[in-house]
C-alpha cells in the first residue's frame, strides 16, 4: 500500500485508516460515487488532524449484521492495523452499536463511524456558547446508543470529551440514567439561548431588514463570499466545516436596501440525525429567510449529489423555496473551470432567472450576484415616487435606509425620489409627513 500520498501533517499524531464500504451492484449505499465518498471521508478524517495512513473503497456484497464486513476483510484488516500502528479505523458509512463492538474486538482498533466523525469534527469547531452546548447535546444523545462500547487494546492515555478520548475515559460504565440528566440540563440551557436569539431576532423585526441565509454543502465557499460581501474575517479555509456558528453582517444592496446576510453551518450528505435536530434553534435563521442563496462548488465530481443532499436537509427544515422563488443558487469556483466546461455553464446560466456563476475568490459575477438579490428581495415592494424638501435630510436619510432608491432628481429645493419599499416600511412611511406624488410604474 502506497501510504506517502495520503500522509497528513497530524497535531495528535494518531494514525488512521479509511474505509468507505458500498454495495457492489451499483447501488451505491449512499447514492454517491464510492470514490467521491471516500475522498471526501479522507478530508472529514484529516479535519480533526488525524494522520490518514491508507483509505480504501469496499465493495460489499451484502453488508453482514454483526459486523458489516466479512471475516477475511476484518482479518486483512487487523494484519494491517498491527503491522502500521493504526490507533484509528474510520468506517464512512453507519455502523450499529453492535458491529460497532464486534469490529473492534476483531481488529483491536478504535473505530468511529460516519455520524461519530461529524460529531468530532463539530465538537473541535464549535466556538459560541449555542454551538458548545447543541455539539455536547448531539454527542450524549449519540453515546445514549452506544453504552455497549468497551475495548481494553488501547493503552495510550488521551484527553479530551470526544469519541477519541483514552481508554480510562471510554472504559468507563456511563450511566444511563446520569446521561439522560444531562440531556435534560442541556435542553433547558439551550432552551434559555434560544429565547435570547428569538429576542434579537424580535429586535431585528422592528428595524425589517430581509435576511438573506447563504446555505450549501460544505466546503463550497459560503465563508469566502461572505467575507467578500461584507469585508469581515470570518474563518475561511478550505477545509470542511470551516463554519460552525452562524454569523450575520448586515450589508447595503447596489439601490441602497440594507440585507442582513447569514452564512450558516455547511450541509454534508448522511448528515447525523442528532445534528439536525441539535442545530435546528441556529437553522431558523435559514428558516426565517427571506431569500436562501444555495452557493455550489460546481468544480466538484458529486456537485449534482451534493446539491441534493442540501435539499434534503432542507426538506428536514420543513423549506422548500424553490416553489415560492425565494431561492437562488449560485455556481462559485468558475475560475477553476476549464474552458469548455465554462463555456457550457454559461449557457445554462443564460436560460435561468434563479442560477448565477460566480467566483468568490476573483470577485468575478460578484455585482450581479448582488443586484439579483436586490431584484429578488424588492420583487413584492412598493414602488413609489416621493417628493421631500431638500433641507428635511432626516427623511432623505431615512428612506434611504429603509428603502431601495431606484432614482434620484434634485430639483430646486426639492428630492424627488423613486423608491421601493416593503410592506412593513410602506406602513411606516404613511404615517410620515412625506408626499407621496404617485406609484411609480
Amino acid at each position: 500500500m502506497d501510504n506517502d500520498q495520503e500522509r497528513a501533517t497530524s497535531r495528535s499524531g494518531d494514525q488512521a485508516l479509511v474505509l468507505h464500504p458500498y454495495l457492489k451492484k451499483g447501488e451505491k449505499i449512499s447514492g454517491r460515487d464510492p470514490e467521491a465518498c471516500l475522498q471526501e471521508a479522507v478530508a472529514l478524517t484529516a479535519a480533526i488532524s488525524l494522520d490518514v495512513v491508507h483509505s480504501e473503497a469496499v465493495p460489499l456484497s451484502k453488508p453482514k449484521p454483526g459486523t458489516l464486513f466479512g471475516e477475511g476483510k476484518l482479518e486483512e484488516y487487523k494484519d494491517y492495523i498491527e503491522a502500521n500502528d493504526i490507533d484509528v479505523v474510520i468506517i464512512d458509512g453507519a455502523v450499529t452499536p453492535v458491529q460497532q463492538r464486534n469490529i473492534e474486538r476483531r481488529i483491536k482498533a478504535k473505530v468511529i463511524d460516519r455520524t461519530g466523525l461529524i460529531l468530532e469534527i463539530f465538537g473541535d469547531r464549535a466556538q459560541t456558547r449555542e454551538g458548545v452546548l447543541q455539539v455536547e447535546l448531539a454527542h450524549l444523545s449519540y453515546q445514549r446508543t452506544r453504552l455497549v462500547r468497551s475495548w481494553t487494546h488501547l493503552e495510550r492515555q488521551r484527553g479530551g470529551a470526544g469519541f477519541l478520548g483514552g481508554p480510562g475515559e471510554s472504559q468507563l460504565e456511563i450511566d444511563r440514567r446520569l446521561i439522560d440528566d444531562r440531556i435534560t440540563k442541556l435542553k433547558r440551557q439551550l432552551e434559555t439561548v434560544v429565547r435570547t436569539r428569538e429576542l434579537h431576532r424580535s429586535k431585528r423585526k422592528r428595524v425589517p431588514y430581509p435576511i438573506v441565509a447563504l446555505v450549501g454543502y460544505t466546503n463550497a465557499g459560503k465563508s469566502t463570499l461572505f467575507n467578500r460581501l461584507t469585508e469581515s474575517d470570518v474563518f475561511a479555509k478550505d477545509l470542511l466545516f470551516a463554519t460552525l456558528d452562524p454569523t450575520m453582517r448586515k450589508i447595503d444592496l447596489p439601490g441602497g436596501q440594507t440585507v442582513i446576510l447569514s452564512d450558516t453551518v455547511g450541509f454534508i450528505s448522511d448528515l447525523p440525525t442528532e445534528l439536525v435536530a441539535a442545530f435546528r434553534a441556529t437553522l431558523e435563521e435559514v428558516l426565517e429567510a427571506d431569500l436562501i442563496v444555495h452557493v455550489r462548488d460546481i468544480t466538484h465530481a458529486d456537485t449534482e449529489a451534493q446539491k441534493k443532499d442540501v435539499f434534503n436537509v432542507l426538506k428536514k427544515l420543513g423549506i422548500n423555496r424553490e416553489e415560492d422563488g425565494l431561492y437562488l443558487e449560485v455556481l462559485n469556483k468558475i475560475d477553476l473551470l476549464p474552458e469548455e466546461e465554462r463555456d457550457f455553464i454559461e449557457n445554462e446560466v443564460s436560460r435561468r432567472e434563479d442560477l448565477l456563476m460566480m467566483s468568490a475568490v476573483t470577485g468575478e459575477g460578484v455585482d450581479e450576484f448582488l443586484q439579483t438579490v436586490e431584484n429578488i428581495i424588492t420583487r413584492n415592494q412598493k414602488n413609489l415616487i416621493i417628493e421631500v424638501p431638500a433641507s428635511d435630510g432626516a427623511t432623505v436619510s431615512w428612506i434611504y435606509r429603509n428603502g431601495t432608491v431606484v432614482n434620484r432628481q434634485d430639483v430646486d429645493d426639492v428630492v424627488r425620489l423613486e423608491v421601493k419599499f416593503s410592506p412593513e416600511n410602506f406602513g411606516k412611511l404613511e404615517k410620515m409627513d412625506v408626499e407621496i406624488s404617485k406609484a411609480a410604474k
